[in-house]
């Protein structure tokens, strides 16, 4: 772990750093909020997205300072090729409004921003429209066009068009969970410097606090003789990542119970994570000292989404760390570093790893061990590694893998065998012991996405759809098997996101052309070669094969019940399924996990 400083001159031994450009912005209108509901109501509206909403709160609250709007077209492409403003200050993620193209959105027009529930949340007045590029910007500001990356996936469903201009709030977005722990900068400001530190160390997470990371800030708080501000992300993180309910809860626990009351403040940060390394690093540097403070605690693989597609890591180790580095002196703000903490069970207590010799006895557990060898087996975990409150909590969220949500997500060309072998699975699930929903392409194509037809466009709304009603039985601890098609990537990466990788099992049905023709029943493929159905799958239109799954099936040397019985083997495996079936020796298969 490492923890930022500021390195700027120190006068006032009690007044907190100034916020990054010199002020908070505001961009609440002087107008009562009736005239301008009133006003908004007679409107064109854009209905914002989760992400845009989150954006529009941190910018019109000064978090994004001193960023007023969402970026025209100089300042996004200074950002992604200089990380910075036109106006020279330093701001490395874009912050983008996308639309779709249409006669609706006209320059010089006031436009209301509206939340998902059709509240208006404040005014824009369009001064530019410009056209953006995926690829381009994936590239340059994630360092990766790879459909396995949450940000990529989520932007082939952002619109093709990015507008801005000045804007004008009407009001922030309702929440009802943590009210009294929900600050703006200028309240977290007003709270920090009631506790009479200068020194304020922002603690950026999205994971629970366990024992090494509360001994890391005790000691930074210790060192700087400051206060913790203890700022986890509650807006969008990582897929998978353990809900923002859960978290409050455990991090509450710790501050009222471990914590000097003096030297911690407990906020909440709405921020939409993109998961984009370095560059996030700095990106959330710069938003904390907006929020008062002058130091900041950041992980070795900060803001990382995991490991793209070909099974290496998105960022290097301490690449973040680096790039703040570079800009400290100019930021304010420079690295400290602490290395790893361990715990050393003969003296129970941690130590910095670099400090101890090989022979030292040490314990630690990683965050998939945590998940793998306790939650998902319904141990305890240790004390010595977390405190009894914090995994009370955990344990109460996280059931064991048996209990927790599954998806099971079949995928191949039409005909492949992909039904079939679901429907069999279905009947293996109930067999032993587990519910389970079968959801196949064509059953939702009736019930579900009537009137949808078959361009990338509708194909790509029916997998969405279908994903959106698996995410939320996984959500609630439901079983639930998935067939269809899918033939793009980027949407069944996209799904997988939506659902959480941990409980998302893809499963690829690997059936040649030929194969699949010859059992075509219905004759579409020959109505498909013959031009009478267009955009077929296989034929007219492509299908990406999956370069991940967690299984490839071969669909002509084994029979449907032979590999449903090799997807149950995995559940089993995976814990899924909570004990084998009784039956025979099982076929030797083919199974390959992570297929490159």
């Amino acid at each position: 772990m490492t923890i930022i400083t500021n390195v700027s001159g120190e006068t006032d031994s009690t007044k907190l750093i100034s916020p990054y450009g010199g002020k908070l912005v505001n961009l609440f209108d002087e107008r009562p909020i009736d005239e301008l509901r009133d006003y908004a109501s007679r409107l064109h509206s854009v209905q914002l997205s989760d992400r845009q909403v989150c954006d529009l709160e941190l910018m019109v609250t000064g978090a994004f300072s001193p960023l007023d709007r969402f970026m025209g077209q100089a300042d996004h492409a200074s950002v992604l090729h200089d990380l910075r403003l036109t106006n020279g200050y330093l701001f490395p993620i874009s912050i983008t409004l996308s639309v779709e193209p249409g006669r609706a959105i006209r320059l010089d027009q006031d436009i209301a921003l509206r939340d998902s529930k059709n509240e208006p949340l404040a005014i824009m007045t369009v001064e530019e429209v410009y056209e953006w590029d995926l690829s381009a910007e994936a590239r340059t500001m994630l360092c990766t066009d790879d459909p396995r990356h949450p940000l990529v996936a989520e932007m082939y469903r952002w619109g093709k068009l990015n507008i801005s201009g000045p804007i004008q709030a009407i009001k922030l977005p309702r929440h009802y969970d943590f009210p009294d722990l929900r600050l703006t900068p200028e309240q977290t400001r007003k709270s920090l410097e009631a506790l009479g530190h200068k020194n304020v160390i922002a603690f950026q997470t999205r994971n629970p606090l366990h024992r090494a990371h509360e001994e890391l800030t005790k000691r930074a708080i210790q060192e700087r003789d400051g206060v913790l501000l203890l700022h986890p992300a509650v807006g969008m993180t990582k897929p998978g990542d353990v809900d923002h309910y859960t978290r409050v809860r455990t991090y509450k626990a710790m501050a009222a119970g471990y914590y000097d009351s003096q030297r911690i403040l407990l906020s909440l940060l709405p921020l939409a994570m993109r998961l984009a390394g370095p560059r996030e690093a700095l990106w959330h540097a710069l938003i904390r000292r907006n929020y008062g403070a002058n130091y900041m605690i950041i992980g070795r693989d900060h803001a990382s989404p995991g490991l793209n597609s070909m099974g290496e890591p998105f960022y290097q180790p301490y690449e973040a760390q680096a790039l703040v580095e570079k800009f400290s002196e100019e930021v304010g703000i420079s690295v400290l570093a602490f290395s790893e903490l361990v715990y050393m069970p003969d003296e129970d207590r941690y130590e910095e790893l670099s400090k101890l010799s090989a022979k030292s006895r040490t314990l630690s557990l990683s965050g998939s061990q945590v998940r793998e060898e306790y939650l998902h087996r319904g141990r305890t975990l240790p004390e010595w590694f977390t405190r009894p409150e914090v995994a009370e909590i955990l344990e109460e969220t996280h059931p064991p893998r048996h209990r927790q949500g599954v998806c099971v997500w079949f995928t191949g060309l039409s005909c492949a065998g992909k039904s079939t072998t679901a429907e069999i699975l279905t009947e293996l699930f109930l067999e032993n012991g587990r519910q389970v929903t079968l959801l196949d392409g064509d059953v939702v194509r009736t019930h579900l996405s009537h009137g949808l037809g078959f361009s990338k466009e509708d194909r790509d709304v029916n997998i969405r759809r279908i994903g959106f009603v698996a995410a939320e039985i996984v959500r609630h601890g439901g079983a639930v098997i998935c067939a269809a098609v899918s033939p793009y990537r980027a949407t069944r990466n996209e799904v997988r996101n939506m659902v959480g990788d941990d409980h998302f099992i893809e499963v690829f049905v690997n059936t040649p052309l030929e194969v699949c023709e010859q059992r075509d029943t219905k004759g579409m493929y020959a109505k498909a070669r013959r031009g009478e159905i267009t955009n077929f799958t296989g034929i007219s239109d492509v299908y990406e094969i999956p370069q991940d799954a967690e299984l490839v099936l071969d669909a002509v040397e084994h029979t449907p019940e032979e590999n449903a019985l090799l997807v149950l083997d995995y559940l089993e495996h995976d814990g899924a399924i909570r004990k084998p079936r009784p039956r025979g020796t099982s076929p030797a298969f083919d199974v390959r996990r992570r297929v490159q």
